[in-house]
């Protein structure tokens, strides 16, 4: 299993805006081949924003990120202060 960690740079006092999108890229989220759960992440005081999503391959990430890149760069047009960080994960599940 994998996860991807994308952190969002919105500016503090954001988070109807992290919401908004939260509910906007859940349902891609769970339409996506190979998706397993997600958790959207909130600092408001930062304002850094986020989500932490697990799939079942890195192959799944991979075709996620292409096909989902042009609508989160529009869905970010405007309201991000610089461009979102992304982290890939292998998930290590420990055997006890």
């Amino acid at each position: 299993m994998y996860a991807l960690l994308i952190l969002l740079p919105l500016g503090s006092g954001k988070r109807s805006t992290a919401e908004k999108l939260a509910d906007q890229f859940s349902p891609v989220h769970k339409a996506a081949k190979g998706f397993k759960t997600e958790t959207f992440l909130l600092d408001d005081t930062t304002g850094e924003y986020g989500s932490l999503t697990l799939w079942e391959s890195k192959e799944d990430i991979e075709a996620f990120r292409k096909a989902s890149a042009p609508h989160l760069q529009k869905g970010l047009s405007g309201i991000a202060m610089g461009p979102p960080t992304t982290r890939l994960f292998e998930v290590y599940e420990p055997k006890v």
